[in-house]
């Protein structure tokens, strides 16, 4: 990702959902007043390109109130941009580092395990992913990550 989080000099990575399994997440509504103004603006927010277009897909998501069809910006598996199944150290490395206008990867690695704990949601991975970022981050600014302190 050279854009939002990351740069041409310091790529970023961003977090997508991979074939198999199930995942446990969050469903967003959005406003029945103005749901035909946001769409618009939601779908420029996440698509950058019309290669990226294709992305864009209605799924059946089971709720806690029954089926609903839910927009999701589908990452699909194979393209240049595109990077499988990488070792979570060198994920860590790459996260730690990309910093774009946007924030950097860290914070939204961070911001991501913090709402999903605060809606009941702990993935593992996630976790020691953010493990691995903190200690990354300690080693690049030696700071102590409990008191912010040299």
């Amino acid at each position: 990702m050279t854009r939002w989080r990351g740069t041409r000099a310091q790529p970023g990575l961003m977090m997508a959902l991979d074939r198999g399994g199930r995942c446990n997440g969050i469903v967003f509504r959005l406003a029945d007043d103005d749901r035909l103004g946001q769409l618009p603006r939601l779908i420029r927010r996440e698509v950058g390109t019309m290669d990226d277009a294709a992305t864009v897909r209605w799924i059946p998501v089971v709720t806690a109130h029954g089926l609903v069809r839910a927009l999701v910006f589908w990452a699909g598996p194979k393209g240049e941009r595109v990077a499988r199944k990488l070792p979570l150290e060198t994920v860590a490395r790459v996260l730690a580092r990309a910093c774009g206008h946007m924030g950097s990867c860290a914070e939204y690695l961070y911001l991501t395990v913090k709402h999903l704990e605060e809606r009941g949601i702990r993935d593992r991975n996630l976790w020691r992913l953010q493990q691995l970022v903190a200690a990354e981050l300690v080693a690049i600014h030696g700071l102590n990550g409990a008191t912010g302190s040299h």
